[in-house]
């Protein structure tokens, strides 16, 4: 019998579930890691819904739809043939098609895309709109190829891809690795093969079917969370110290904003370290990023020798202090010991920019100091809700204006705070953001599963 059909003590619910997962998908800690984060919220709230436990709906969420690897044979610019592995994470379609990004580094692997897609379902649900969770990409590095060698790899990807996705049944959208030149020959090749022009992929090109501050979303999002957890307390963005880690699409639009709501962001980073700015980065600093990392795609450290700021290779901006804390990089980049220099250097609130860049011990650090904490699957949904609003656009082929959509995505992530707000809040009034984010999106995705009975 499955653990969670079982009476088991309320103290050992969550270590068997999680070990029957552990046996049923060895070697795979990412994705644990992600079960676990929403594990120990959601399970308990099945004790007092018997109904969820009674169909195994938590266990069924662990389980993909479906998975699909393909391989992926290109040739680079010297006519040598490499060969790299393509995946497609379907995970959950219960109130709508699969949506997620495609993901290309060296890094992936099947437990990192299923942690995303399952982390994605959870996301989507909270945005309100009738999206499922998906996730794929390959282990292809885009770095230092050629722009015809990155067009022959996504031609590729895309000609054993398309046939598992459409614009009712899988929308792709961009993640690392895979920005608006990926998406474009991935969109490129699906249109050639398919014959036809459907939104089937979010983040294309304002020219052929994109929306108005698609790029923008998920860094602006982020920052919209922080604004509404701020205001609970009586308090805004002016003046606050940021630091923000990665220099990608996420990073760059967080400080944008941030520069906009008169906060004063003074770190950004990539693999190779970071750079601390103690005058702040404006405007015109994140112009000069924008053109080193889209344009000449350096490294972050020609910012600290055209600036004449710190650069720390190797390191982290964890150490640094600040009010506010936003890791827009990648999953799993701030652990407990650096959550809690944040915490002793005046630290009062983080918002989530990349998915799960916390690791479970800071989070638990965060928790315990009982600062303002937006999980990924909250504080960076917006990326994901305009991808879902660029598909309205294509379906009814039109074009909303910027700000438009701006407000759109600010009353998105507004709802998305009071919805973890309503499911998060304890008993001495302290919200528990992580609890609420995963019951939320939990119950949204539940009540679909138990109304379509068992499948």
């Amino acid at each position: 019998m499955a653990v969670w059909h079982t009476k088991t003590d309320q103290s050992q619910l969550v270590p068997k579930f999680m070990s029957w997962l552990e046996k049923r998908n060895p070697h795979e800690p990412e994705f644990h890691q992600a079960v676990y984060e929403v594990g120990i919220n959601v399970l308990p709230f099945l004790r007092k819904h018997p109904e969820y436990m009674d169909a195994a709906i938590f266990g069924r969420l662990t389980e993909p739809d479906r998975i699909i690897t393909f391989r992926v044979v290109w040739c680079d610019d010297k006519n040598k043939v490499h060969i790299n592995r393509g995946y497609r994470v379907q995970h959950c379609n219960a109130i709508g098609p699969y949506k997620g990004g495609i993901r290309f580094h060296p890094s992936v692997n099947l437990s990192i895309l299923k942690f995303l897609a399952f982390e994605q379902t959870f996301k989507n649900s909270l945005t309100g709109l009738p999206l499922g969770g998906g996730k794929g990409g390959s282990d292809f590095d885009p770095k230092g190829k050629s722009d015809a060698e990155v067009m022959r790899f996504c031609q590729s990807f895309m000609t054993e891809l398309y046939r598992h996705i459409g614009p009712d049944t899988d929308v792709p959208a961009g993640d690392i690795g895979v920005g608006p030149r990926e998406v474009s020959y991935l969109f490129g090749q699906y249109k050639r093969l398919s014959n036809t022009f459907t939104g089937v992929m979010t983040g294309k090109g304002l020219s052929f079917g994109g929306s108005q501050i698609r790029t923008e979303a998920t860094g602006y999002g982020c920052v919209y969370m922080m604004e509404d957890m701020l205001a609970t307390r009586g308090d805004t963005l002016e003046g606050k110290t940021a630091v923000v880690s990665g220099s990608g699409n996420v990073a760059q639009y967080a400080v944008d904003k941030l520069i906009e709501q008169g906060a004063k962001p003074v770190t950004m980073s990539d693999s190779s370290g970071f750079i601390f700015d103690p005058a702040g980065i404006d405007c015109a600093k994140l112009h000069w990023i924008r053109e080193l990392k889209d344009v000449r795609r350096g490294r972050i450290s020609e910012y600290a020798d055209e600036f004449g700021v710190g650069f720390y290779p190797g390191q982290r901006p964890w150490n640094v202090p600040c009010e506010l804390a936003f890791p827009c990089a990648t999953q799993n980049e701030l652990n407990a010991d650096e959550a809690k220099a944040l915490i002793a250097n005046g630290c009062i609130g983080l918002s989530e920019g990349a998915n799960m860049p916390s690791e479970q011990d800071a989070v638990d650090v965060f928790q315990q100091a009982r600062i303002l904490f937006a999980p990924s699957k909250a504080a960076n949904a917006g990326g994901v809700a305009v991808s879902g609003l660029e598909m309205s656009q294509n379906s009814i082929r039109m074009s909303w204006s910027r700000d438009e959509l701006n407000n759109q995505l600010r009353d998105i992530m507004r709802n998305i705070h009071g919805k973890c707000e309503q499911y998060g809040r304890e008993d001495d009034e302290y919200v528990d953001y992580l609890k609420g984010a995963n019951i939320a999106g939990f119950v949204k995705v539940a009540d679909a599963m138990l109304a379509y009975g068992v499948m």
